[in-house]
């Protein structure tokens, strides 16, 4: 049995009964839904959505999220939001810890690591959704978390809807993707940005067993070209290739001003001819996150097994999101100031396709009403039914 096949094979516990009902996806209770194209699992504890089968009426079906090696596994876990760890979840604030009131948050937010539960499910014409909710206790608020599936596309539109929750804070998608064992076979391309850099401060710390690769602080005009830390280093690092550099765990941030089209992320799986990708609008979130943890950390539940990649749009700059910092003398922002009174809305859009032989790394994609194409530098191409004016009008 292949890598692939095992993990299609794991996926297969899911079947079309209610979505309503909770049952056990990768050891943490989950609800399900799908449609003729998609199937999605989001667990209760921390809304984290994985696994997601693409395709899945299809023999070519594919699995592009990362589930962390340790779910079926009996070991202890002490950090919340790694106890379901898998896919995509949304984080409030991004990164956790101290916000500029002083309230102290878990790691990413009470949204990725409390319980959630179930308003309703059901399908409405073309849509499937899946809605459920958070209460906040640390800033008092509530979320509402909003999954919605279409006929015929291989899309996951996504909501979230802020209320209550007053004052700056750092909102965030944390979408995770397993990552092939063949070096360079996972191809990155993104929309083009306005500032790039690596880590500010030093990331993995040596005295737990975590050791980066990425020079500190380092200027990034291209994916292709990030500066690595090493004296004797004979060349950057490629991050549009992946994976390299076992061993290392690093972190990386790109970030794009407002433009009248949808930015966009894109991973090519040539070993498993599939193309995932993500559509955001940058006035939102600007940042998008590259978190490449590639067996680099050895302390549990880590265990120097874990290889995933973090494309995690934001709106966030490290420790420094609520000072002064490179991003926000851009004119970028890198917080949000949420309104007691009036709800926030945050829409984002993931997908993926098969695509054909010798499709390598997306060049551009383009946007037409309610499809894309995405054009891959070989000049193949993949057009992909989405409505991605769902981002800014919230309406599907």
């Amino acid at each position: 049995m292949t890598r692939r096949q095992a993990v299609l094979g794991a996926a297969t516990v899911m079947t079309a009964r209610a979505a309503g009902s909770v049952r056990r996806v990768h050891s943490q209770p989950s609800w399900v839904i799908s449609n003729d194209q998609v199937e999605l699992a989001l667990t209760v504890l921390g809304g984290h959505m994985a696994p997601v089968r693409f395709h899945r009426g299809d023999a070519g079906a594919f699995q592009p999220y990362h589930i962390s090696p340790w779910q079926d596994e009996r070991i202890k876990v002490d950090v919340p939001v790694l106890v379901p760890l898998r896919g995509d979840f949304f984080c409030m604030p991004f990164g956790g810890g101290k916000e500029r009131d002083g309230r102290e948050h878990p790691p990413h937010g009470e949204t990725a690591c409390m319980q959630w539960r179930l308003v309703e499910s059901g399908k409405k014409g073309a849509v499937t959704a899946l809605h459920t909710a958070i209460d906040t206790k640390v800033r008092a608020g509530r979320v509402a978390k909003r999954l919605m599936l279409v006929d015929g596309h291989n899309i996951v539109y996504s909501q979230h809807r802020i209320e209550g929750f007053a004052g700056p804070t750092t909102p965030g998608h944390h979408a995770t993707l397993r990552l092939p064992d063949q070096e360079g076979s996972f191809r990155l391309a993104s929309s083009a940005f306005d500032y790039g850099t690596t880590h500010p401060a030093a990331f993995a710390d040596t005295t737990k067993g975590e050791y980066q690769s990425f020079a500190i602080g380092a200027r990034i005009d291209r994916l292709s070209k990030v500066p690595l830390r090493f004296k004797d280093a004979a060349s950057d690092a490629d991050m549009t290739a992946l994976p390299a550099r076992t061993g290392y765990v690093d972190l990386m941030a790109v970030y794009k001003k407002p433009g009248p089209q949808p930015a966009w992320m894109s991973a090519v799986n040539q070993r498993e001819g599939y193309v995932w990708f993500s559509l955001k609008d940058p006035a939102m979130l600007p940042g998008t996150v590259f978190w490449l943890e590639n067996r680099g950390r050895h302390q549990s539940p880590w265990s120097g097994r874990n290889r995933c990649l973090g494309l995690e749009d934001v709106c966030w700059y490290f420790d420094q999101s609520y000072e002064d910092n490179p991003v926000s003398r851009l004119g970028i922002p890198t917080f949000r100031t949420m309104d007691g009174a009036r709800p926030t809305v945050i829409n984002y859009i993931q997908g993926a396709a098969r695509v054909p032989e010798g499709f390598d790394i997306v060049e551009r994609v383009e946007f037409e009403a309610g499809r894309i194409t995405l054009i891959a530098r070989s000049g193949k191409s993949v057009a992909a039914p989405v409505n991605h004016e769902f981002l800014r009008s919230g309406e599907l």
